[in-house]
């Protein structure tokens, strides 16, 4: 198995590669990875909603060893990157990064919370510090109030923006 150092920075090239040959070539490797991720957390949602996908993100943040906070209620889930490990190695790299490194995770999950009816908020922050937000929700005038707030809205293929 590559070590999560060199598959980070992997994928930063394969991002950049496919970037350079259109938006939607970009767009449809998201919606693959997306529905590889499916056989790993569709099933937790669909059975445990809000406290299935808390499951899924604690199990994350113990393997690759993130700082990050999520808290978990009846309407939402909340989880703040405090310091992505994903991105600081990319960062800590030798080729210069993606300049929308991040999008990808919203291109992922994004596309399994449309499917199960939840309503996400991912707010990269900024495109150039390790850290988001991410914010999911049962109630979607919840979520578009949320977006308010947002400092850098992320979108995801197949979803309508509603703020730029």
């Amino acid at each position: 198995m590559i070590p999560s150092d060199h598959f980070t920075r992997f994928y930063n090239e394969v991002f950049k590669f496919l970037e350079s040959k259109g938006e939607e070539v970009l767009e449809l490797y998201w919606l693959a990875i997306s529905k590889n991720q499916e056989r790993h957390i569709l099933e937790l949602i669909e059975t445990k909603g809000l406290q299935g996908m808390y499951e899924y993100w604690s199990v994350i943040d113990e393997e690759e060893n993130c700082d990050m906070d999520i808290i978990v209620d009846d309407d939402h889930l909340a989880l703040r990157m405090n310091e992505c490990p994903s991105l600081s190695k990319v960062q800590d790299n030798d080729a210069a990064p993606m300049g929308r490194y991040c999008d990808h995770c919203a291109g992922w999950i994004g596309p399994i919370m449309d499917k199960t009816g939840y309503h996400m908020v991912y707010d990269v922050i900024s495109r150039t510090e390790p850290r988001c937000s991410m914010k999911i929700f049962k109630d979607e005038a919840k979520a578009r109030e949320a977006e308010k707030s947002a400092q850098l809205l992320m979108g995801w293929p197949g979803r309508e923006q509603h703020r730029s």
